[in-house]
């Protein structure tokens, strides 16, 4: 299992970037995808997640109508645009499968090596 996240960057308040997870060594379309992000001095948290089949998706409050997940099971590829940036978005961003939900994020997933968000204020 592979998972490459790309897309990161230093960016200025209110910029945007379009994160990027390729992934490859299983069945993309029946996993659950999600971004998690970790901010320095701070636990890793669930940012949004998207069905397998790209129909329901879940936001953290502070990211709603900034952030969008979205996903391409023919690409094997899931995406975070995310718009309006803010200094307290800094973080490194980690692509996470999950086979359900209820496994994302924990020891039963799958994870990226992270890319570096940085927002200059």
């Amino acid at each position: 299992v592979q998972l490459v996240e790309s897309g990161g960057g230093l960016v200025q308040t209110g910029g945007s970037l379009r994160l990027s997870c390729a992934a490859s060594g299983f069945t993309f379309s029946s996993y659950f995808m999600s971004w998690y992000r970790q901010a320095p001095g701070k636990e890793r948290e669930l940012v949004a997640g998207i069905r397998s089949s790209g129909g329901k998706t879940d936001y953290q409050d502070s990211v709603k109508g900034r952030f969008t997940i979205s996903r391409d099971n023919a690409e094997s590829a899931v995406y975070l645009q995310m718009n309006s940036l803010q200094p307290e978005d800094t973080a490194v961003y980690y692509c996470n499968a999950a086979q359900i939900r209820v496994l994302a994020g924990t020891g039963g997933s799958y994870w990226g090596q992270g890319t570096q968000v940085t927002v200059s204020s």
